[in-house]
């Protein structure tokens, strides 16, 4: 895939692209607003502030994630918080150490991002991703997700209204890393939360799932209709309930769940296309590493035209096999 140049039309207010280049071309080519490195093949570290690396497992050697804007591009990093900023966006990401306390060190992240985002020019959140180890270690109440639940809201501080909850993603890592990262795409302007008429809002989650509901909308329209739809991290989930017993069960649910969003999204931005298409970049990640390149064939039946990268990630629920986020229009 070619890189864009100073030469090309003007660009979107943000475009997202897998881009199979080496990552000092991809840091040196204008309008880069942050990039992103999956696996063992990447990187590990780079001192730009812009580039990030996921440390799950990849099927092959996937392309680099690359967050492009048509406005020149600021970086640094202030308080341990690496940041990219143009024009009406932002780019931030920090990192924790992790050494067990799983709702001790999300109150601490989301506390650092609240104060950030205050002393933003974009102070609107419209996606953040987390990743963290042993998403699913514990039983009931202390099970790691649950208490990243209760350490976000005790971080951000505050009832957040169901109109200010980003997209969101939260995944596990299959392998200790010691590190918690969370990741975030902010705007001076916010976003609009979509919801899916087949699923019970996260928010709204009965206890069953915790004491404290998961804090994010299932998608997010940006204001910017050059932006593409920020889809959150899809499960088989139907009403709040995982469904599906089997690995093509799921996935058949994940593919109804976001075709089900696409219309939701499509009846405030008729504009963005029906349904998953070359426009669209998913990242999936599948629980048990064996079943990626099953995975991997399916989405090349059933959505043969989507670029993907296949991650190896544990899902917040200890019965879901795969989820998948991304972006589309």
């Amino acid at each position: 895939m070619s890189l864009p140049s100073a030469a090309s039309s003007p660009a979107p207010a943000l475009r997202v692209e897998y881009v199979d280049a080496p990552l000092a071309h991809v840091l040196a080519t204008p309008g880069l607003l942050a990039v992103f490195g999956f696996g063992d093949a990447a990187p590990p570290q780079h001192p730009d502030p812009r580039y990030r690396h996921i440390a799950l497992p990849a099927l092959g050697r996937p392309p680099l994630e690359c967050w492009w804007v048509e406005d020149a591009v600021h970086c640094g990093h202030d308080a341990g918080i690496a940041w990219s900023r143009a024009g009406t966006l932002s780019f931030g990401a920090l990192e924790l150490p992790d050494h067990g306390d799983a709702e001790a060190t999300t109150a601490t992240a989301y506390a650092r991002l609240q104060r950030w985002l205050a002393d933003s020019p974009h102070p609107h959140l419209l996606r953040v991703w987390n990743y963290l180890d042993a998403i699913t270690a514990g039983d009931g109440d202390a099970e790691r997700y649950r208490r990243f639940c209760v350490g976000r809201a005790r971080g951000i501080g505050r009832p957040q209204a169901p109109g200010e909850l980003p997209a969101a993603t939260a995944i596990g890592h299959p392998q200790p890393t010691g590190r918690m990262l969370v990741y975030w795409l902010a705007a001076s302007t916010p976003g609009t939360p979509l919801e899916n008429p087949r699923q019970v809002q996260a928010w709204r989650y009965p206890r069953q799932y915790g004491p404290q509901p998961p804090g994010f909308a299932r998608a997010l329209l940006p204001p910017s209709p050059a932006m593409p739809l920020l889809i959150s991290g899809t499960a088989a989930v139907v009403g709040h309930a995982s469904h599906g017993e089997s690995l093509r069960e799921q996935l058949n649910e994940i593919l109804t769940n976001l075709r089900s969003l696409l219309t939701a999204a499509r009846a405030l931005r008729p504009t963005l296309p029906a349904t998953p298409g070359p426009g669209s970049r998913l990242k999936v990640y599948v629980r048990d590493a064996e079943a990626m390149p099953t995975v991997d064939a399916w989405l090349q039946a059933h959505l043969p035209d989507v670029p993907r990268i296949v991650l190896h990630g544990h899902v917040c629920r200890r019965e879901l096999q795969v989820e998948i986020d991304g972006c589309h229009g």
